[in-house]
């Protein structure tokens, strides 16, 4: 049975991932005690193959534990793996202010943003210990349903899931990268009149960067980079792993270096994952 333990912060998307979880065939089962998760993982055994339980603020006294019960969870089932989803603060009080929900952890005399705050400290040895981590911040609901699709309940092997995304700086940086690396340094073909339309899955750019001596060492320093420290990672048991690869706009380089680097790992991770932040938005 594949066991799932999906939390976050309040406003974040978690309803929305539960659903896409539920959609993949999981039986999901919202703000369950952690305490019971090994009775309902047993009571269910013999009738699905894949279960996620949603925990949150809502029960602090399973968040003062939440360690101690993923330890005791882990010792019958090894294969659990704990998501979490999270937002800035900023885009998390303006989405409250859309939608005029209430804070589950708001009461008489505290205000939302100090709610927000309580919520994160409570949570925040969830997100230490998480597997994954989504952060919705730029996601619409149907891009968070898709990485739920992609990255969790399409993942049937045991290896470790890699993400190699790029992303421009003038966007935002994505947040739960594990790393992120720079390429603002290489040759610009923005400044190109022939080759600004273009991406960088697009010949023309392809042409002009692989002709460039600078953003071809910068390749082969980043695949040393990733060949000598891939490995090591993988072999902590981690579930999942984002490389993001950023430039000014993400449109040419970023996505340019992106690409050539999953030509070269794929053969290697066959659970690689290649995404281009920028280009995905394009028309949105």
């Amino acid at each position: 049975m594949k066991l799932i333990i999906l939390s976050g912060r309040s406003g974040s998307g978690k309803s929305v991932a539960l659903n896409a979880l539920e959609d993949a065939g999981y039986y999901c089962i919202d703000n369950l005690p952690l305490e019971l998760t090994l009775e309902v993982r047993n009571r269910h055994f013999k009738h699905t193959d894949a279960l996620a339980i949603s925990v949150d603020a809502r029960n602090p006294g399973d968040l003062e534990r939440f360690t101690q019960e993923i330890e005791r969870i882990k010792i019958v089932h090894p294969d659990l793996k704990v998501i979490f989803i999270d937002a800035n603060e900023t885009v998390l009080l303006k989405r409250f202010s859309e939608t005029r929900r209430r804070h589950p952890l708001t009461h008489s005399g505290i205000s939302l943003r100090d709610a927000m705050q309580q919520e994160e400290q409570l949570i925040s040895p969830i997100r230490a210990i998480a597997d994954l981590v989504i952060n919705t911040s730029t996601l619409t609901p149907h891009d968070l349903r898709e990485q739920i699709r992609s990255r969790v309940t399409q993942s049937t092997q045991s290896n470790m899931d890699i993400l190699f995304t790029s992303f421009g700086f003038k966007h935002g940086a994505p947040q739960d990268a594990d790393f992120i690396f720079d390429a603002r340094c290489l040759p610009n073909p923005h400044w190109v009149p022939d080759l600004r339309p273009f991406t960088g899955k697009d010949e023309p750019i392809q042409n002009y960067l692989g002709a460039d001596d600078q953003v071809m060492e910068y390749l082969w320093q980043v695949r040393v980079f990733l060949d000598t420290w891939l490995p090591a990672f993988a072999k902590q048991d981690r579930s999942y792993f984002t490389f993001a690869v950023g430039c000014t706009g993400g449109k040419h380089r970023s996505v340019y270096i992106v690409e050539k680097l999953g030509e070269y790992f794929l053969t290697q991770y066959p659970n690689l994952q290649i995404r281009h932040q920028q280009l995905e938005n394009i028309g949105k």
